[in-house]
Parts: structure tokens; C-alpha cells; sequence
């Protein structure tokens, strides 16, 4: 795969995607918590849904998307909630992250969030929905999104090594972060640093367990998934950046 020239400035799409993600999201999912209980999850996930495809769309500057450019998206998604179902019967063990990395350095910062949020929202009408969905879907789309910047940027390749300690390390404290302190936010209503502490302490085995699993399906499915999607994007002009 071409590495892309490194670029110091931003998209005004990307300014737009980082508002969404880091504020309107987060601001979002507090309102669940804060005044409907956490009980309006489906609600909150397709507003995420929502603010993702506003930066989404804009990719497309000014031109229609073709069905086939969003039926790229739509067919990573589908990979990741499958390959989700295919592992249930390994806790922690699943390759979507793998997967989202995957999406946003093929296409780009605010595909590989919208390709996790749609992981996390639909793979829960399997796994059960809940007011834990919101969160999952932020902290998958959030280590796609970082990828697509990081790789945009230059500061990420494709090649294995660099995916993989991307993946491990993505996986482990960014969802593995995120998710813990969902979990003390959902079931506890008092918050001190030893309920953190304690959390931290006893996720820590799972977020192992998946940023594991990151890193292997990163080291045998990277390379074929991204030469097969450059070469699909390449053929049909598919979502150029």
C-alpha cells in the first residue's frame, strides 16, 4: 500500500468529525446518563449514528456518494459485527478493532468511526443491547478514527508491525479505558479513586485478552484486507480523501 504524504493541516471535514466525536458524542451519552438513566440507549446510539454521517458525507465535497462507496463501508461493518458473532465463544477474544484500524487507514478518519459505531450498535442486536452500547460504539469508532488521522498524517504505517503495536496498544488503553470507567459510571453511583483503582485492576486480564486478539488478526489479516480494498479503491475511484 502507498503511504500517504505526510500533511501538517487538517481537513475542514476532519475539524467537523473531531467536534462530533470528542464533544457532541461525549456531551451525548452524559445526557443518557444524566437524565434518562442510561434507558434511552437506543436513542443515544442512533444519534451517534447521526453525527457520524454529517463528516462522513462531507468526504464526498459537494458530489453524491456512489451505492458502491457506501457499500464499501457497509461491507466492512458486516465484517466486523460477523467476525464478532464468530468468536462468541471467547470472551474478549474478537477481531472488530482489528477490523476498524483496517477501515480507517483504508478510508480515512471519519470512515473508520462510522465503520465502528455501526459495529458496536448492530453486533449488540446479537450480544444484547444496553446502555453499555453508546460507549462501545464511541471507543471502536474512536481507535478507527485515531488510525485515519495517525495514518493521514504519516505518523502511521501499513505495515504489520506498526498495525499491530497500534492495534495492542489501542485496544488495551483507549477501549480497555473507556470501557472500565463506563462500567463504574453505569453500576455505581459513588466514584472515588479506589473504585477506579479496583476497575482498572480487574479488567486489566480482559483488555489483555483483547488487545491480543487485536494484534493477531491485525498480523494475519492486515496485509490481504488492505491490498484487496486498495486495489478495489483504486479500481473505482472509491471514497478518495
Amino acid at each position: 500500500m502507498k503511504e500517504p504524504i505526510a500533511k501538517k493541516k487538517l481537513s475542514k471535514r476532519t475539524w467537523v468529525a473531531i467536534v462530533m466525536i470528542l464533544v457532541i458524542i461525549p456531551l451525548t451519552i452524559w445526557f443518557g446518563i444524566r437524565f434518562m438513566g442510561d434507558r434511552k440507549y437506543y436513542f443515544i446510539s442512533m444519534g451517534i449514528i447521526v453525527y457520524t454521517f454529517v463528516p462522513f458525507l462531507m468526504v464526498f465535497e459537494g458530489r453524491k456518494p456512489q451505492a458502491r462507496e457506501l457499500i464499501i463501508i457497509a461491507i466492512l461493518a458486516a465484517i466486523g459485527v460477523a467476525g464478532r458473532a464468530a468468536f462468541f465463544m471467547l470472551p474478549q477474544f474478537k477481531p472488530v478493532v482489528a477490523v476498524v484500524i483496517i477501515a480507517g487507514v483504508c478510508f480515512g478518519a471519519e470512515s473508520g468511526f462510522l465503520v465502528g459505531a455501526m459495529v458496536g450498535f448492530v453486533s449488540n442486536f446479537f450480544f444484547g443491547q444496553g446502555p453499555w452500547t453508546p460507549w462501545q460504539m464511541f471507543s471502536f469508532g474512536i481507535i478507527g478514527f485515531l488510525a485515519g488521522i495517525l495514518f493521514r498524517k504519516g505518523l502511521l504505517k501499513s505495515s504489520k508491525p506498526q498495525l499491530c503495536v497500534y492495534g495492542f496498544l489501542a485496544t488495551f488503553f483507549i477501549y480497555g479505558g473507556i470501557m472500565n470507567m463506563s462500567s463504574l459510571l453505569m453500576w455505581s453511583s459513588i466514584i472515588t479513586w479506589k473504585s477506579v483503582l479496583a476497575v482498572y485492576i480487574t479488567g486489566a486480564p480482559f483488555d489483555l485478552i483483547h488487545a491480543s486478539a487485536t494484534v493477531f488478526f491485525l498480523f494475519v489479516a492486515s496485509k490481504p484486507m488492505i491490498e484487496k480494498l486498495e486495489r478495489i479503491k483504486k479500481k473505482y475511484g472509491l471514497i478518495e480523501r
